[in-house]
C-alpha cells in the first residue's frame, strides 16, 4: 500500500474511535430552541463539513482564458513575424 492510503486509513480509524467515545447527549442551544443532541451527530457533521470545505477550498481552479482560443477561424492566433524588408521608409526612419 502507498503511504497516502495508509495515512487515510489511520485518520479514518482515529476519527471513528473519537466519534464512538462521544455518544452521550448534550444540550445544544440553537437560535430559538434548546435541544438534546448526541455529540456523535454534531462532531460527525462538523468533521464532514470541514473535509468538504477543505476539499472545495483546496481544489485547483479551472481558468478559461479568451486569449487562448480563436473565435474566428479566419484570423490567425499568432501573426507571422514581420521582416525588416516589409517596413515602410517612414517606419525605418522612426526606428533609427
Amino acid at each position: 500500500m502507498r503511504t497516502k492510503t495508509i495515512l487515510i486509513i489511520i485518520i479514518t480509524v482515529i476519527i471513528t474511535i473519537f466519534l464512538m467515545m462521544n455518544t452521550d447527549a448534550v444540550q445544544f442551544d440553537f437560535i430559538f430552541i434548546k435541544k438534546d443532541i448526541s455529540k456523535l451527530l454534531v462532531v460527525g457533521i462538523c468533521t464532514f463539513a470541514g473535509f468538504l470545505l477543505g476539499y472545495w477550498a483546496g481544489r485547483p481552479r479551472t481558468v478559461i482564458s479568451t486569449y487562448d482560443r480563436n473565435e474566428d477561424d479566419s484570423i490567425p492566433v499568432h501573426s507571422p513575424p514581420v521582416s525588416k524588408d516589409a517596413l515602410s521608409d517612414e517606419d525605418r526612419d522612426y526606428i533609427s
